[in-house]
């Protein structure tokens, strides 16, 4: 459960590096991804991505050590 905690984790970072980047004006992945953007690679990211928030959503107060404090 820790390392699908992590996996995730790392995922929603380069997600939300993602949408900065857009919002900025810089399609990154437009460049080194297979088929730009729209392509099926992107799309398994991002589904990926929508996944590991679903799963930090539910998952991250037991699994955060600060929340399971009383924290956030």
């Amino acid at each position: 459960m820790a390392n699908l905690h992590k996996v995730s984790f790392i995922l929603l970072i380069i997600g939300g590096l993602n949408w900065l980047l857009f919002v900025m004006g810089w399609e990154i992945g437009a460049s080194f991804l297979p088929g730009g953007m729209g392509g099926t690679f992107a799309k398994v990211v991002y589904v990926l991505v929508g996944l590991s928030a679903i799963n930090e959503a539910f998952a991250h107060k037991v699994l955060c050590k600060q929340c399971a404090k009383g924290g956030v």
